[in-house]
């Protein structure tokens, strides 16, 4: 294995080393954002990375490289340095920009119903499926007298 992936490198060619480089991830968090205590700083990754840009919306605001993103990581960190729990500094961001910005939104309230509609269709989607096959196999019925003479007068060779 190490020699293939000896040969692999010294043979790849430049565009394909750059498109290995691109398709890595790409944190936009600063140095100069970053806490000097690690335990902070590993709670305000864990913070941010459950927080959706508002500008992107496709991205959390620590892969985000918009100045909102930027703003954001640094009210994270300023809140936890005040002291707040994850819980308090969730509820503050979501107090200012609302429950679009998480990417997991809370079970209450309207959302609850987001929540149960995709477990609610899925059995309903299970239900249409039973009924529809117990009605397809239904019991054949006995063939009366008359029938089973003429079914054998039919039959005679």
């Amino acid at each position: 294995m190490r020699v293939f992936l000896k040969r692999w490198w010294a043979n790849c060619p430049p565009y394909a080393l750059a498109l290995l480089l691109a398709a890595s991830p790409v944190l936009a968090v600063q140095p100069d954002e970053m806490l000097a205590d690690p335990a902070l700083e590993a709670r305000a990754r864990e913070i941010s990375r459950d927080i959706r840009c508002p500008v992107c919306q496709g991205e959390t605001i620590d892969d985000s490289s918009a100045p909102i993103s930027r703003d954001l990581r640094l009210i994270i960190r300023e809140r936890l340095v005040a002291g707040d729990t994850d819980a308090e500094v969730v509820d503050y961001i979501v107090a200012r920009y609302g429950e679009f910005v998480l990417y997991n939104p809370r079970a209450t309230g309207l959302n609850l119903i987001l929540w149960l509609a995709g477990p609610a269709l899925l059995l309903a989607g299970v239900g249409v499926a039973v009924a529809s096959q117990r009605r397809r196999i239904a019991p054949e019925a006995a063939l009366t007298e008359a029938e089973e003479a003429r079914l054998k007068e039919i039959l005679k060779p």
